[in-house]
């Protein structure tokens, strides 16, 4: 079919797909969803067990090796990693990267199964297992609730009522809080009246539990009515439970718990989680969004929203913003979109001046409708505006306007030649729309490898090949029917005569065709020097950066604080008081939030919540502007330095993409935990040989001090005392024992039965303890039973990774530095690599070195057959394999550009400058493929080879070159974003150099392969 002429004489069916793209466009673009990262699946589920009083060991044996046992069964895991510590497991379970978020949905059943099929095998006293696989839901919406004079009771309640009201805004997923603490009903009896009164701990929780159990008294038959019993005595209110009688039966005098005993509901003293905002006492609010809405319109329903609960806030609690996911998406959206535009405005402008104002207008209009018309099909295939599918959209704009040059340049030339519009159209595209669709196919696929990857990079970069072969193939369609209908419009017979004669004279006399000319001439001397430049480029490649992701741009960063290991959570939460006064205290600092005992929710994709520990808290701070931020980084250090050198501290940047927690890792894998810790000490003075190393430390910490009380066991058998009630008793007389439930409404709130504070504060008074004895009925002093109390040493966590015993110790370059994370991999992995391990013990690499190798393996699994494709292609294209080799000759001389625009830009090589490593080869085989097929056209004609050559890339100098030219210019506003700036550094001078070089190097391979000889003289 004619292409051109069909579409230049049926105007109306033109117009008709005119109006289509462009109003289907419009309208697509303003409802197409909008997100600021891709939508991206964590194939990760957390299993919480509670294993109240067992050693890290035995929760390690009894709890966690069962369950790895059964999750190491399940055909579709990557990994297991697990910590034991005291009374508490906590295994991380990682799914292959290939499943997808519906697949995922049934593995999680199935593990459910397996778990609960383990959990009935348990010993006693283990809980059922909590089983989080919601581990990966982003809160997008992250609020603080404080308030000077409000109590924890307060907030929690105004915090219920907020999420009750907010999650039935459409596009909501979830609400959760986080900080809330946990109410208990504290029951304070002194041992002295306990002993006096003869009851023991064990009578007192029997009443405790059966006087308050819910349980069925059936019913009974009167007349044609069932009636159901329903009994008094559960507890009401704290009255009733002073109320309790708890002296025994035999007893004549009535002794209720409230003469005993001082009962009182209140916070729990060991809470899990504690959370602040700016040094106060607050709440965290977290707010997910939906699956497939646009959250910048849900954003503005839950403003709204919250604007009408005013009117029930009480006056002096704020509701604060710590993360506003909506607002950063339109901020973001805006920015692209900016950049898209101006991207575009560079492109036209470049025609304008190269090509003159009517070329200039055909191709930007037929550029505008192909990005319009992307925007239909994104809409259609459910690919949001965001970072990635917006830099897709740059990306391709040099690569979307190539075709329309070279029709628009073949028209122009048929002109020249005396042709009508028509005829010169008609020409052109038969000439070129089965290469130009061939060269367009490379193009796409050499970004398969991203669209195609299995791995969590592929999946999070995945939109830019959907988008990029949508927006290629439009630009392949809108090239060979739009343009010529458009050319018609603007161009008159015979129009571009002297214009292009003018042009034809500057191309004759141009800088390419004279290195062209020498290159033929002195065929040795021109690859000599050209082999040359690729192995310098080869070597001086290793002298680039090498890092995986950039740092986010938003003005945040994370301060991690581990105290030593057995700290209590209080007291954490006390000492690192003095460290947010001073954060606060720094210029541009905007906000502090705060939370200890675990990580805050995750708010961002790429942020990562660490697991319960008493001795760690984090603070989120954010600034006014990066340039502060970089300033409050500095500060923190010089302060913690000076003022806390006894703590653990880190601050990281938020990052852009798939991260790691630590971008160095080193995992030591063996049986022995003395043996691994040695090993662990060995690495660990290799990292701090480093001057830039920094956050050096292993995730099984400091051991930690144990009192063991030494039971005499024959002394103990004797008096009717066993290990549980000597459990039991220190328990209560310290910490507190569970005795029960109290119900208040639908809060289930435990019955703590334990000793007043001035009783239990002081270590001494173990000795003075004392302990029911059965067989005597009456209170015996403890030292009766226990011989001593002794203080031993136990590891506080046991780490294990997939069923082994693994030691982490991880590192990270100085962030506020030049070097990379590569160069500290480069400099100590050599030296850990060589270190002289006992036998069962190993080493492997984790962090930025194992998530780039993932990466990069998953997109280089396809790069062969990718590359065979577009090879076979080329090869079918031109039915020669000679002329394949001709084109894809000049392939590998991109290295030249992209290595001198890196040493000079300083930009490091990453997945993103992989990725524009990959788009370059699809641009430089397109160009080939154009100038190929100008040669074969030229020697169709008639012409001698040698000339047809010369001739040929005579021609194609202007639409190879204004090609190159608009996708290097296009490039420019992703200079300024941190994640697409080295990708643009690879594009712009590995485009530059190379189309130089493919202009020369093609027509050189090709006379060489064709052994076509330069005419002498």
């Amino acid at each position: 079919m004619d292409f051109a002429k069909y579409f230049i004489k049926n105007s109306t069916t033109s117009w008709l797909v005119i109006a289509i793209l462009i109003i289907g466009g419009i309208v697509s673009f303003l409802n197409v969803g909008r997100l600021e990262d891709p939508q991206f699946t964590i194939k990760q589920a957390l299993i919480i067990t509670n294993y109240p009083g067992a050693s890290p060991q035995q929760v390690e044996e009894e709890v966690t090796l069962p369950l790895e046992e059964a999750l190491q069964r399940l055909p579709y895991l990557k990994n297991v990693k697990s910590t034991s510590s005291s009374g508490l497991s906590q295994i991380t379970v990682e799914m292959k990267s290939i499943y997808r978020k519906k697949e995922l949905e049934q593995i999680w059943d199935e593990l459910r199964r397996r778990i609960l099929d383990v959990y009935v095998r348990f010993p006693p006293g283990v809980s059922e297992p909590l089983i989080r696989d919601d581990f990966g839901d982003v809160f997008g919406v992250l609020l603080s609730i404080s308030g000077d004079n409000y109590t924890d009771k307060d907030l929690s309640n105004f915090a219920d009522f907020l999420k009750r009201e907010l999650i039935t805004v459409n596009g909501v997923g979830k609400v959760d809080i986080q900080g809330e603490r946990n109410e208990i009903v504290v029951v304070e009896i002194s041992r002295s009246k306990l002993a006096s009164l003869g009851i023991s701990l064990d009578r007192l929780s029997q009443i405790l539990n059966t006087q308050n159990t819910v349980s069925d008294a059936g019913s009974i038959a009167l007349n044609s009515e069932r009636i159901r019993f329903y009994s008094s005595g559960e507890f009401q209110s704290i009255e009733e439970l002073n109320r309790l009688i708890i002296s025994s039966p035999n007893n004549p005098n009535l002794i209720y718990l409230g003469d005993v005993a001082n009962v009182s509901r209140v916070y729990s003293e060991m809470p899990s989680n504690i959370t602040r905002y700016n040094g106060n006492n607050a709440l965290l609010l977290g707010v997910s969004f939906g699956p497939g809405v646009n959250v910048v319109d849900v954003g503005a329903l839950i403003t709204q929203k919250l604007d009408e609960l005013k009117a029930y806030q009480p006056i002096g609690l704020d509701i604060d913003v710590i993360y506003n996911q909506p607002v950063e998406v339109e901020n973001s959206v805006n920015d692209f979109l900016f950049n898209l535009v101006s991207a575009v405005a560079i492109v036209i402008i470049v025609l304008f001046f190269s090509m003159g104002w009517q070329a200039g207008t055909i191709i930007g209009l037929v550029l505008f409708m192909t990005v319009m018309g992307t925007f239909i099909f994104m809409l259609e295939m459910g690919i949001e505006l965001q970072r990635i599918s917006l830099g897709a959209l740059i990306i391709a704009l040099g690569m979307l306007v190539d075709n329309a040059i070279v029709i628009t340049e073949g028209i122009m030339s048929g002109q020249k030649r005396r042709l009508t519009i028509v005829e010169a159209a008609s020409l052109i595209v038969k000439q070129t729309q089965w290469p130009l669709l061939g060269a367009t196919i490379i193009a796409i696929t050499a970004f398969a490898p991203i669209g195609l990857s299995s791995d969590a990079t592929g999946e999070f970069a995945g939109s830019l090949y959907w988008v990029l072969l949508i927006s290629l193939f439009l630009s392949w369609i809108t090239a060979i029917t739009i343009t010529p209908f458009l050319a018609s419009l603007f161009f008159k017979d015979n129009d571009n005569q002297e214009q292009n004669q003018k042009v034809e004279v500057e191309e004759k006399n141009g800088v390419i065709i004279a290195i062209l000319n020498f290159a033929l001439k002195y065929r040795a001397v021109f690859y000599t020097a050209t082999l040359a430049s690729l192995i310098a480029a080869v070597v001086g490649f290793s002298q680039v950066k090498q890092a995986f992701f950039p740092p986010a741009t938003t003005p945040m960063f994370l301060i991690d604080v581990w105290h030593k290991q057995g700290t209590d959570i209080v007291y954490n939460s006390e000492a690192i008081k003095d460290i947010e006064r001073e954060v606060m205290s720094f210029n541009g600092t905007e906000q502090v939030t705060t939370t200890v005992g675990r990580g805050a929710l995750r708010f961002m994709l790429t942020y990562q919540a660490t697991n319960l520990y008493s001795a760690y808290s984090q603070m989120i701070v954010r600034m006014d502007n990066l340039e502060n931020v970089e300033q409050g980084i500095f500060s923190l250090r010089e302060y913690m330095d000076n003022n806390h050198s006894d703590v653990f501290y880190k601050v990281k940047r938020l990052e852009i993409g798939p991260s790691t927690d630590a971008k160095i890792e080193v995992r030591i894998s063996g049986p022995e935990p003395d043996v691994l810790r040695v090993q662990a000490d060995k690495v660990k003075a290799i990292l701090e040989q480093v001057d830039f190393a920094r956050n050096i430390r292993d995730d099984w910490r400091q051991q930690v001090k144990v009192i063991r009380p030494i039971i005499n066991e024959a002394a103990a058998r004797r008096v009717g005392v066993s290990k549980s009630d000597v459990d039991q008793l220190l328990k209560a007389s310290f910490e507190g024992a569970n005795f029960g439930l109290y119900r208040d409404g639908s809060d289930l709130l435990p019955i703590v039965v334990r000793l007043p504070d001035e009783e239990r504060l002081s270590i001494d008074s173990l000795f003075d303890l004392q302990i029911f004895s059965r067989a005597n009925q009456r209170y015996i002093p403890i030292t009766q039973v226990v011989d001593d109390f002794e203080i031993i040493w136990e590891d506080p966590i046991i780490a294990r990774r997939d069923r082994k015993r693994s030691l982490v110790v991880t590192a990270d370059h100085d962030i506020m530095g030049e070097r990379t994370a590569n160069d500290l991999l480069q400099i100590v992995k050599p030296q850990i690599d060589q270190l002289d391990l006992p036998a069962g013990y190993s080493i492997d690499w984790g962090g930025e070195y194992e998530a780039a190798n993932d990466a990069q393996k998953a997109v280089f699994a396809g790069l062969p057959i990718g590359y065979l494709i577009m090879f076979i292609i080329t090869v079918l294209l031109f039915n020669s394999f000679r002329a394949g080799l001709a084109i894809w000759a000049s392939v590998p001389l991109a290295v030249i550009g992209v290595t001198l625009g890196m040493l000079v830009a300083g930009a490091p090589f990453g997945f993103m400058a992989l990725l524009g490593l990959l788009s370059l080869t699809g641009m430089m085989v397109k160009n080939g493929i154009v100038l190929v097929e100008q040669i074969n056209i030229e020697l169709k004609a008639g012409k001698a080879p040698y000339d047809a050559v010369v001739e040929a890339t005579k021609s194609r100098v202007r639409p190879v070159s204004m090609a190159a030219l608009t996708t290097v210019l296009g490039m420019i506003p992703l200079i300024a974003d941190d994640f697409f700036f080295s990708m643009a550094i690879v594009i712009m001078a590995g485009l530059g150099v190379a189309t130089v070089l493919t202009l020369v190097v093609v027509p050189l391979v090709y006379c060489s392969i064709f052994k076509i000889s330069t005419p002498k003289g």
